[in-house]
């Protein structure tokens, strides 16, 4: 008689690894998507931080190339993510991500032990991560990635039908759309310290404050328990000294070694630092910024042109930012600031920014300057 054997350990053991993938995919996916529309509704939150990675590796790529990468990959990870969710040419797309993952995570492992990126643009300006903490991101997610590429591996490559496809292009082009719409303009969400309605100097000290802000910690013992106890200066318990011993005192810093995107901000000029006099300018100040003084067409120069003339009938005052070298006889309204920070607080190669009193009231592309 042959010997029945219980299959219900195994069909347990199936279920719950079915339950582990589609949960792995889910979360897969959610990250994907958030990161996707994070940097689609600010492209220059990738193209700042892969013009750092070229760069960093010695590699030369041309301004559109970046630009067009990374409006490409926003869409590609957006795409990839809302084809994950719903299991679309899932057997494609989970092989895609297992690659991806090994990629991204020997080079943020390499980022965070060779070399010196600081900002991957993981997730744009909605979250910013330190190399370990990205590495660290993509170490959870890769397995993650390997769990759902086993289990589908098996299916067919091919299988989809006429609407997945409809729906893949179409998230593809939205996401496409998004973020050409976002550089080709400004950012629908502006998540940078210099968005409208900041007041630079402010925010400038607060950093500063925030930078240096230290805090005094008492250390004592309670006698009768020996267990130690931290308090404040402000905590009036320690003042007991037969029930309080003191063992030490710790001064503890807010300072976490990054400095705060804010205090980048740096004008200059023959003369020097120029920052504190040009936010201090009382009135309009309308800030021309110019990458470069090569990339001035006529467009762009008819419009500059517009806002100076005005500016002299309201009253208000213009001077020019760029990142290239002053000459001796350049324009007194022609100051230096550095090309990232420009870009970081433009998001555009040419535009402007408008300020009353040292704050943001409005920020253009030249496209768009009234």
């Amino acid at each position: 008689m042959g010997v029945k054997r219980d299959k219900t350990p195994n069909l347990k053991s199936r279920i719950l690894f079915e339950i582990i993938c589609c949960v792995c995919r889910i979360l897969f996916a959610v990250a994907f998507i958030v990161s996707g529309l994070a940097k689609a509704t600010d492209p220059w939150s990738l193209i700042l931080p892969l013009n750092s990675y070229f760069v960093e590796y010695g590699i030369t790529a041309p301004e559109r190339l970046v630009t067009a990468l990374s409006l490409g990959w926003c869409a590609v990870e957006l795409a990839l993510g809302v084809m994950l969710l719903f299991k679309f040419f899932i057997r494609i797309t989970s092989l895609i991500s297992m690659v991806l993952m090994v990629f991204f995570t020997i080079l943020t492992l390499l980022n965070a032990t060779i070399f010196t990126i600081e900002d991957c643009g993981c997730f744009g300006e909605l979250v910013k991560l330190t190399p370990w903490q990205s590495f660290a991101k993509n170490a959870v997610l890769l397995p993650m990635a390997l769990c759902f590429w086993y289990r589908y591996r098996p299916d067919r490559i091919f299988a989809f039908s006429k609407l997945e496809f409809f729906l893949m292009c179409f998230f593809f082009t939205l996401a496409m759309s998004v973020g050409t719409y976002s550089y080709f303009h400004l950012p629908a969400i502006d998540m940078l310290p210099y968005k409208v309605g900041v007041n630079i100097a402010e925010e400038m000290n607060n950093a500063r404050a925030h930078e240096t802000s230290e805090e005094v910690v008492l250390i004592y013992r309670n006698r009768r328990t020996g267990r130690l106890r931290e308090f404040s200066l402000d905590d009036k318990m320690w003042h007991n000294d037969k029930r309080w011993e003191w063992v030490e005192t710790r001064v503890e810093s807010d300072e976490d070694g990054v400095e705060p995107m804010i205090l980048e901000f740096y004008i200059s000029n023959g003369e020097g630092d120029k920052t504190a006099e040009i936010l201090a300018t009382q009135g309009k100040l309308y800030m021309l910024c110019m990458v470069s003084s090569e990339g001035v067409n006529d467009d762009i120069r008819e419009r500059f042109i517009a806002v100076e003339q005005f500016a002299e009938k309201s009253g208000g005052k213009v001077i020019y930012l760029t990142p290239e070298h002053l000459a001796d006889n350049a324009p007194t309204n022609l100051y230096n600031m550095d090309s990232k920070t420009m870009k970081t607080m433009l998001r555009a190669d040419y535009g402007l920014v408008e300020l009353e009193n040292g704050t943001i009231v409005g920020k253009y592309n030249y496209r768009d300057i009234p």
